[in-house]
């Protein structure tokens, strides 16, 4: 008997060893420290790759909220429990979302929604915080907005009420600049050069702030308050002989991007593709010296000087990335034929022209990545009645470009009218086209990109283009932006 009891005791000791073994050494999916990287705090997900998407709920689409993806494992559930999912605690809107503005070094997230409504996102709490911005301070429904990370501004163009709002927040005091037709903004990441663009003009305007009792400089078109102007807007050109200010050469303005080191702005002219006809057809890429669109950059005379150093023309010019040593310049360039068709331009800083030009999807390019695998990704809106679907080729709006090779592809890799066809169809159950590319964002170091496409999430191979299997990663909704909520700096998405 006392043996027996021995090999009792013996064998129940080699059972807790081996569940100690496996509870100590096996797989522990969410085992993390105590802090994950740059000392940002463990989140209750316990996920240390996180995907934040917003969406708009099905249906009339009024009202909006955020969920988290594992982006690991490309699941939006845990894994101990498949029903479940990680929303973002608090958060909803009365609107439906309209940009996302990721801040993974302030581990912070601000959605912007349709009901002027703009709220934050804690990413350690993996919860609504507060409301950013007050919804009563807009005029009109913005159509551009800028909020910087440090949350203590935020700048808006309101075209329907013709009106340009810096808010300071720090300070709870707004101001209005009557500005008609101001649809679009560039502001660089210190917020310290705030560009406006009206519609269907040449003109860009720079926001001066003024000193104490400092006298606005000749030319503004508005300064305020009336009073004891605090804010001047001016416009970006040369002052002519008789004394009006020209612009320098701009058609159809459309955007502004800023290079690494910020010495640089990128100001693109749209030309024929935002309505420019005649002389105002040319696309381009203006080279200016940042210091001189500062917000403190006061003009020491009443002759302004053009702060644009050079002006490339291109094919095509809406969105622009920079790795630093080359400008990539996506937009669309009008054929012969009538049909638009898009094109990649590749600058290197020295050139004076593009070494050279590639074609890639249709539609409105709105978003540029760099990713994994020498990859720069590129995003655009409505390709479905361009020079690609007229000469039955892939139309999607999606690009992955190689930045080693100078090749392009467009995803997912479909042949309209034949039996290859994308692989996840959206809810239109379209077999060739997924729709209008509205947000992106890279998993860095894990070698795929995520994205809002079509209205529902997809993530694609950096190393091929090839698309992941999305069953476990769609909505309940329409996805609408999508940001890697655990990228080690905010330039990397």
């Amino acid at each position: 008997m006392k043996k027996f009891a021995s090999a009792r005791w013996l064998a129940a000791l080699l059972v807790l060893a081996a569940t100690a073994l496996i509870t100590g050494c096996g797989n522990r999916p969410y085992h993390t420290t105590e802090y994950q990287y740059a000392g940002r705090p463990t989140p209750p997900s316990k996920l240390t790759n996180r995907v934040l998407v917003v969406y708009g709920n099905s249906g009339a689409l009024t009202s909006g909220g955020a969920q988290i993806l594992d982006a690991s494992r490309d699941i939006r559930f845990n894994v101990y429990q498949p029903n479940s999912t990680f929303p973002v605690r608090g958060f909803s809107t009365s609107g439906l979302p309209l940009q996302l503005f990721n801040y993974p070094e302030q581990t912070l997230g601000i959605v912007f929604a349709q009901d002027n409504s703009v709220g934050s996102i804690d990413y350690g709490t993996e919860a609504f915080t507060s409301a950013t911005l007050a919804s009563s301070v807009f005029a009109s429904t913005p159509t551009s907005l800028f909020v910087p990370s440090d949350r203590t501004f935020a700048y808006a163009a309101e075209e329907v009420s013709g009106l340009f709002l810096v808010d300071d927040l720090a300070a709870g005091v707004q101001y209005n600049f009557s500005l008609p037709g101001a649809y679009r903004l560039a502001v660089n990441p210190a917020h310290t050069v705030v560009l406006i663009m009206t519609r269907n003009t040449n003109n860009v305007y720079r926001l001066l702030r003024l000193n104490t009792a400092q006298t606005p400089p000749a030319g503004a078109i508005d300064c305020q308050p009336l009073n004891q102007p605090v804010y001047c807007v001016l416009p970006v050109g040369s002052t002519q002989p008789n004394g009006s200010v020209s612009e320098p050469a701009f058609h159809r303005p459309q955007y502004a991007y800023f290079s690494p080191d910020g010495s640089q702005t990128y100001i693109l002219s749209c030309g024929r593709e935002c309505g420019g006809t005649g002389a105002d057809a040319q696309p381009a890429i203006s080279y200016a010296n940042t210091a001189s669109l500062r917000t403190d950059a006061y003009p020491t005379s009443s002759t302004y000087t053009t702060p644009v150093v050079k002006t490339i023309p291109l094919p095509g010019a809406t969105a622009a990335i920079s790795d630093g040593n080359t400008v990539y310049v996506a937009g669309q360039q009008l054929l012969s034929d009538g049909y638009f068709a898009g094109v990649l331009s590749v600058i290197p800083n020295s050139a004076s022209a593009p070494s050279a030009t590639v074609s890639i999807s249709d539609g409105i390019h709105t978003r540029m990545l760099f990713a994994d695998d020498n990859t720069l990704w590129i995003g655009s809106q409505n390709c479905s009645s361009g020079e690609r679907q007229a000469k039955g080729q892939n139309y999607n709006c999606l690009t992955r470009y190689v930045t080693t090779s100078n090749t392009a592809s467009i995803v997912p890799n479909v042949t309209p009218g034949s039996n290859s066809k994308v692989p996840n169809p959206n809810e239109n159950l379209d077999p060739y086209y997924y729709g209008s590319l509205t947000g992106i964002c890279w998993v860095e170091g894990l070698h795929k990109v995520y994205t809002a496409y079509g209205g529902q999430i997809h993530a694609f191979h950096t190393a091929d283009g090839s698309e992941l299997d999305n069953t476990n990663i769609t909505v309940q909704g329409t996805a609408i932006d999508v940001g890697y909520m655990d990228a080690t700096s905010n330039v990397t998405n």
